[in-house]
């Protein structure tokens, strides 16, 4: 059977399968990633790691900590944090990365944890970054990796995979983060929610791996879960370069083989394996969306204010004299070596202009060093700008510098939205390095260079899927064959958990199960807990339960009795929280086409007096007369609602 790039590293990946089993997109697995990064978060998870009776780690290698979005603050109470998390790596025999040595997605990259052809998972979002490298990289949420800790497994469900087609040659002065905000702008209505992706075609070969670790990282604003790029000679080439560099630079810094003289992940023997067994996708594979965009017809973009999805060329925004109060050169997605340097050329010894300040922070402390040993760091200081240490830092809201009220920014950052980088009245728009810091020096939104003003070119295709034998799914004990139950439907696309679960009751600790199971879905319909009863089946529009992440919109429905949720699709975080919880949700866009179609959209919950019969043997819901195909669930989904969620799978292993 065909496997795309995804489904191959996948499979390398995957633990507890049956004899046989290839993996495809949609099946629920159990994983076994490389390592799992988390950063200030560590002492969240540390929490909910000792909750669950955790007292080791299945396997230290596979952690990695690194501090990186608060660093800027020395308070007592973050640095006895900080000193609380080194603490804890070394007791553990986890690898740590303190404050100043930078991101931990860069570190990930440079100390070779995020290696090609490997999975890897952070407690962050822009963990997708690592596909830059051919890395799958994939976010969990900070249960999953509390059980990856105590475990060194969690569970996952393969998303529907697209295929991102590059094609043609920038222009000069374009770069990779042009390209990513212009798919973003163009493909703006949620094209590419919940996919995989696979960046392939003849534009690949003129973009360098800062380039492709950009466009990866910001595949997560794009609504993706993954963005990976091929494993080619730019690739083999970048890791040979690093394997010299280390080697020469010796290992300190490098935790993990102290007393080796080859590092212990970036080193020729690790990579000539890789080029005698690069995994890439199958000839005639199947995708379920493809996208192709022209880099031709690219110039640069600036996003926003307040989302991704607004986007303008440099041209309308030159046009426009757009004035600025602040420009941000930092974060993940744009503080690396090229970066910095783009920056340095677009000041080209000017200084920054009256009443604009310009921050600049490194991606790691690696990079900041190979930036002042080129010159640009100094070029950039020169002109006026302020540095800052490696880190997060006002990308995530926090440190100095942060947008006042009113104010305008620029930023090469990834996220723009209301109130993230300061006040909520100011206005954020994200761009190139190079659009940054030229902005910095005119003291408006401008580009070193000028570009006629045209748009992007580009198409998207849905693919139906081929028609398939049907395997029979094995059933653990304690988990249904068949299962039946009254739908219960409420149309409503991109259903957000404050309409499920209300804000308000999110941070009462002492709010029980069952008062939570009254109030759920009241700001969506208030008629809705008249209208449930126990043993119902929900079902949902696109994208339910998007929005916060707050697990009680999970366990509300759960506590109220409902069995299970169908929907078109669903947030993913939402999904891995309810599944967590020992709470199962399914895609079922074929049940909900026919239901919008047969039902409207004149009430929000509707009783409408069908029964269904779920048969999970043959991943099957059958109404009346009619079948509709559900994922398989497999053995690792049923695992999670046997035991009655994660936390209770963890105890059960330890």
């Amino acid at each position: 059977m065909p496997q795309t790039l995804i489904e191959k590293i996948v499979q390398k990946h995957a633990v507890g399968l049956e004899p046989g089993h290839i993996i495809q997109s949609g099946d629920f697995i159990s994983i076994q990633p490389a390592h799992v990064m988390t950063h200030d978060n560590t002492g969240a998870v540390m929490g909910k790691f000792k909750a669950i009776g955790a007292t080791k780690m299945d396997n230290p290698s596979q952690p990695v900590f690194a501090l990186d979005h608060n660093v800027q603050d020395t308070s007592e109470a973050n640095l006895k944090k900080y000193a609380g998390i080194e603490l804890f790596a070394k007791d553990m025999g986890v690898d740590f990365y303190p404050a100043g040595r930078g991101i931990g997605h860069q570190i990930m990259c440079e100390e070779g944890y995020a290696f090609s052809g490997g999975m890897m998972v952070a407690s962050d979002s822009h963990s997708n970054m690592y596909g830059g490298l051919g890395c799958l990289g994939t976010p969990v949420v900070r249960t999953d990796a509390a059980a990856l800790w105590a475990t060194g497994q969690t569970w996952w469900q393969v998303p529907p995979i697209a295929k991102v087609e590059l094609s043609g040659v920038l222009k000069r002065g374009v770069s990779g983060k042009d390209v990513i905000l212009a798919i973003c702008g163009y493909f703006n209505n949620d094209e590419a929610l919940n996919h995989a992706l696979e960046f392939s075609g003849d534009g690949i070969a003129q973009l360098s791996i800062d380039q492709r670790l950009t466009i990866s990282n910001m595949t997560t604003e794009w609504g993706a879960l993954a963005g990976i790029f091929p494993i080619d000679d730019i690739t083999i080439n970048w890791l040979k370069n690093r394997a010299g560099f280390v080697s020469e630079r010796g290992l300190s810094g490098v935790p993990s083989d102290e007393n080796s003289d080859v590092h212990p992940r970036i080193n020729l023997n690790r990579i000539d394996e890789l080029v005698a067994d690069t995994p890439k996708a199958d000839a005639d594979v199947y995708y379920a969306r493809s996208f192709t965009i022209d880099l031709g017809s690219i110039q640069p973009f600036i996003a926003g204010p307040d989302n991704l999805k607004t986007t303008m060329t440099i041209s309308e925004a030159s046009e426009k004299k757009m004035k600025i109060d602040k420009a941000y050169l930092v974060s993940c997605v744009n503080s690396r070596v090229e970066d910095l340097s783009q920056a340095a050329d677009a000041v080209n010894g000017n200084q920054v202009a009256n009443g604009v300040e310009f921050y600049v922070a490194a991606a790691s402390s690696e990079v900041q060093a190979e930036s002042e040993k080129r010159g640009d760091w100094q070029k950039l200081k020169d002109a006026g700008a302020i540095t800052l240490p490696p880190g997060c830092g006002m990308c995530i809201g926090l440190g100095m510098g942060l947008l006042e009220e009113n104010e305008v920014g620029i930023s090469a950052t990834n996220r723009n939205f209301k109130g993230r980088m300061g006040d909520k009245t100011a206005k954020a728009y994200l761009a190139s390095p190079a659009v940054v810091a030229t902005s910095a020096i005119t003291g408006q939104i401008s580009s070193p260079s000028t570009y006629d003003n045209t748009q992007p070119v580009g198409e998207m295709h849905i693919h139906p899927k081929p028609s398939t034998e049907t395997s029979t799914v094995k059933i653990l004990d304690g988990f249904p064959e068949e299962l039946t139950g009254e739908l219960i439907f409420c149309y409503q696309d991109n259903l957000n958990t404050d309409g499920i679960y209300p804000g308000k009751y999110t941070y009462i600790d002492d709010f029980t199960p069952e008062q939570q199971a009254e109030v759920v879905m009241e700001n969506y319909d208030p008629q809705f807990g008249k209208l449930v009863k126990e043993g119902d089946f929900l079902v949902g529009g696109y994208n339910f339960g998007s929005g916060s992440s707050r697990e009680q919109a999970a366990t509300a429905l759960k506590y109220r009795g409902i069995k299970l949720v169908l929907a078109g699709s669903f947030s993913e975080t939402y999904k891995r929280n309810a599944i967590n919880n020992g709470f199962l949700v399914l895609e079922a866009p074929e049940l909900v086409n026919d239901l919008k179609d047969t039902f409207g959209t004149e009430k929000l919950t509707q009783n409408i007096g069908i029964d269904a019969v779920i048969d999970f043997s043959a991943s099957v819901i059958g109404i009346n007369d009619t079948e509709y195909p559900l994922p398989p669930v497999g053995t690792a989904a049923q695992e999670m609602i046997v035991t009655g969620g994660l936390e209770n799978w963890v105890k059960e292993r330890i």
